[in-house]
This record gives C-alpha cells, structure tokens and sequence, in this order.
C-alpha cells in the first residue's frame, strides 16, 4: 500500500525560497521495521514519522531517520513536524523524541509565521566546527574536501554586532554530503558562541536562534508546504 509524505522545505527565507526538504510520514502508516527503508529511497536529509497526539493531548511522539541512520534529535525535523502539526489542527506543546522532551511555540509575527523548538545544546551531535576568515571562503569550500567520518560545519561572520553568520555543513558519514538547513548544528553554533544568531546556510537557508545560559537553544524557521509524495 502507498504511504503518502508530505515534502516540506523547513527554514525558508521570508520569500519561501531556499529551505531544507524534510519527509513527514504519519507513524501509523509505516512500521517501525520499514523507516529506514522508507527515509533511504526518499533521500532526504532526514525524514520524521509523527505518533499524532490523541485528542486533547498537547505532546506528539516522533523519530527521526536520514538516508543511513536513525538520530536522537534533529533541529529541521522538529521545526518542520511543530509546523505541521498545527496545520493539522492539532498544534503541540512538547514534542517527544528519543533525545529528551523538545519544546514547541509558534510565533505569527510581523516578519512572517515561525514555528520554534527549544532544545538541549547537548542533544546536537558533535560537529567539526571550523571559523573561517570571510564569507567568501565558507562559500568556496568543497564538499569533496570533507569526506571522512565526521560532521563539519563550517561558518564566518557576516555581522558580528548584528550576530548574523553565513555556514555551510557537510555530513557524508550520514549520507548527506551538504546540508541545505541544519537546526542542530545552530545548536551547536549558538551554544558555542553563546549568543542569539540568525544564521543564513546552504543556498540561503535562514535559522533564529536563541542562546540560554543553562545549556537550552530555542531554534526558529519558517516552513512551506511542496505537496505530497507517494511511495510503495
């Protein structure tokens, strides 16, 4: 029996472009045995599969595949699952994945509608963390350069007043060799500088960040819908 996904683009700029394709799969429409197989022969960064919350509940169950692993958290996937829940009619507060319990908001603001997440630093993956000279050399990086077993996210100011950045993220190890949007390497990155950003990645992806002393991030993006995709 076909399962149906919804293809979403997660951190778009405000004019809908750019943004990190993410697969949303309802849990009860695919075994867990199958989710890998299914998250393989989508080929998206990550795909997530969402226990809907039962009637008046405000918390929703999900896992999180990439093409070759299953992860404990996922910042695109999270956004993008907050998102569509509410479109669903059933927006959340919590959202349950096998890191911890993520926080959920959603922000209708005068710049457009965001969903955000609030997460531990320490439930992001390790990253490889390189502060280039200048913007242009981040954009002049080559994946082919960063092919071994580890994730790299690389990264330059743009305004460090303004706390803007400009990165790139490379994971072969877990088959993505660029990243368009990475919600836990800014993370990571916001952890690390310790510091609320706005980080533009890939082609123009955009991520907000909130930095929080007790080692909590909350994680912003805006979100479109690209349909449905059906597969056996």
């Amino acid at each position: 029996m076909a399962i149906d996904v919804t293809v979403l683009r997660v951190f778009t700029d405000s004019d809908g472009n750019y943004g990190n394709p993410l697969g949303v799969v309802d849990a009860s429409a695919a075994e867990p045995s199958d989710r890998q197989a299914i998250a393989t022969e989508l080929g998206y960064s990550e795909t997530i599969f969402i226990d809907l919350p039962a009637a008046g509940e405000a918390t929703a169950r999900a896992h999180i595949f990439t093409p070759t692993t299953e992860l404990p958290f996922a910042g695109h996937p999270t956004v993008g699952a907050a998102w569509w829940l509410k479109r669903q009619g059933t927006p959340v507060r919590t959202l349950q994945v096998p890191a911890g319990i993520v926080g959920v908001s959603y922000d209708d603001g005068p710049d457009g509608e965001f969903a955000v997440v609030r997460a531990r630093s320490d439930w992001a993956p390790d990253f490889s963390i390189y502060d280039l000279a200048s913007v242009d050399e981040v954009l002049a990086a080559d994946p082919e350069d960063y092919t071994d077993d580890v994730k790299h996210y690389l990264w330059a100011w743009v305004d460090r007043e303004a706390g803007t950045i400009r990165s790139r993220m490379f994971a072969s190890v877990l088959g993505i060799p660029e990243d368009e949007a990475t919600g836990a390497a800014a993370v990571r990155i916001t952890d690390h500088l310790s510091r609320d950003l706005l980080i533009t990645q890939g082609e123009g992806s955009q991520i907000r960040t909130w930095w929080d002393p007790e080692g909590w991030v909350k994680v912003a993006g805006r979100v479109v819908d690209d349909g449905v995709r059906q597969i056996d």
